[in-house]
């Protein structure tokens, strides 16, 4: 038994109910929290080495505006990391307990497996009422806003976009190498246009440039100076022994290169379904409602896709919250059954139910694009799963 904890008799007392609602309650509380702000981390980091880190490398960034762009994804990465962290630290409290034969204790003195899981299902559905302030509200304003401020952050100074001595590959059939930098002017640039299969189909070979940013149009304007050209064959750009059109010229007709790729236009971040908060999410389900159906049935087929979508947002919202109590519920009778203190061996169950949970969800979104299986509805399939089977495992460890 742990040094510290309560005793046979403790729990065997009335009037110490309320302790061991605590004592359990403040376990699972610092061990769940502990694991949200692991997994958490865990989900911001790609989303910094894939959204921000280049930014931050070319010098965009300033260090207030990145950790305030940190900040905007820590709702984000809540949302995915509740669900996981609160599994994670039922099964590690209550493994803990139970390898500590504190569980045994509590049962010798007539205190039921139901009784023990009683402030661990009330932890479970503070976690729900989190779940859904961070999936409804928290999350798609922090989206939005991150996007708004990441936007304003490199539209401040786009032409820091051009990193001299790199290869450019972030413009769709393009790829640009540029020697030098001295504000907007260029020198020893590579343009190469690249055709589907990404064959090189055109390149130009300038000795110096000039780079501007127009802000109505979101794109930059490059126009070369000195340039030699060569075209290849439209069919078969690799195909060297064809006749190839090699060119030189004073000045190239500008190239427009669009960012709306990388930032939306001024005039704001288009909002995405998932990025929409409930008040949002409920209008537009109001008014996909107020639509009549097309009366073209590929036309109408389509239509229902696209409003089966936002169905599918709507309930994995739910459901994403839902999941906290669901996969808290089995972590209780895992967790004592399995009588681990091994974090690692429990971090592994944890991460393994959650995945098979995800799993399990992706695959109903899958069917967005057949609406007449309900997909919105088989949503909720793997939370009941996963809620008759904690039922069924909690009556099981309660009649051994």
């Amino acid at each position: 038994m742990a040094p510290g904890g309560p005793c046979a008799n403790d729990f065997a007392a009335p009037q110490n109910v309320n302790l061991l609602d605590r004592y359990i309650f403040k376990g699972v509380l610092f061990t769940c929290a502990a694991a949200v702000a692991l997994f958490a981390f865990i989900v911001i980091v790609p989303n910094i080495a894939r959204d921000l880190l280049a930014y931050v490398l070319a010098g965009q960034l300033p260090a207030v505006t990145f950790a305030k762009l940190v900040l905007l994804l820590v709702p984000f990465a809540i949302t995915y990391a509740l669900p996981m962290g609160m599994l994670t630290g039922v099964l590690l409290t209550l493994g803990r307990l139970s390898a500590d034969s504190e569980i045994t204790a509590m049962r010798a003195a007539g205190v039921s497996v139901a009784r023990v899981a009683r402030p661990v299902l009330l932890l479970a559905a503070l976690g729900v009422a989190l779940g859904l302030y961070f999936n409804f509200d928290s999350m798609p304003r922090a989206r939005v806003e991150y996007h708004r401020e990441l936007a304003a952050a490199v539209r401040s100074n786009p032409l820091s976009f051009i990193v001299p001595k790199t290869f450019i590959r972030d413009f769709p059939g393009r790829v640009i190498y540029v020697g030098d930098k001295q504000g907007a002017v260029l020198r020893d640039i590579w343009y190469w246009e690249l055709d589907a299969d990404r064959r090189v189909k055109r390149s130009m070979r300038a000795e110096s440039g000039h780079i501007d940013y127009d802000e109505g149009d979101n794109a930059f304007v490059l126009t070369l100076t000195h340039v030699e050209a060569e075209t290849r064959n439209d069919k078969n750009p690799e195909d060297f022994t064809a006749a190839q059109l090699v060119g030189s010229f004073e000045q190239s007709a500008p190239v427009r290169l669009s960012l709306d790729r990388f930032f939306g236009r001024a005039s704001g971040v288009h909002v995405k379904q998932k990025w929409m908060t409930y008040s949002e999410l409920q209008a537009e389900r109001a008014r996909w409602a107020a639509e009549l159906p097309p009366a073209d049935k590929a036309e109408a087929k389509k239509v229902a896709s696209e409003r089966m979508k936002l169905e599918l947002v709507y309930h994995d919202k739910f459901n994403t919250a839902l999941a906290v109590f669901s996969l808290a519920l089995i972590g209780v009778p895992l967790g004592i059954k399995v009588s681990r203190r091994e974090t690692s061996a429990n971090f592994a169950v944890a991460v393994a139910l959650t995945l098979a949970y995800y799993l399990m969800t992706t695959a109903v979104k899958v069917l967005d694009r057949h609406p007449e299986y309900r997909p919105d509805l088989l949503l909720w399939v793997p939370n009941l799963i996963v809620l008759a089977w904690g039922a069924w495992l909690m009556t099981r460890i309660e009649k051994r």
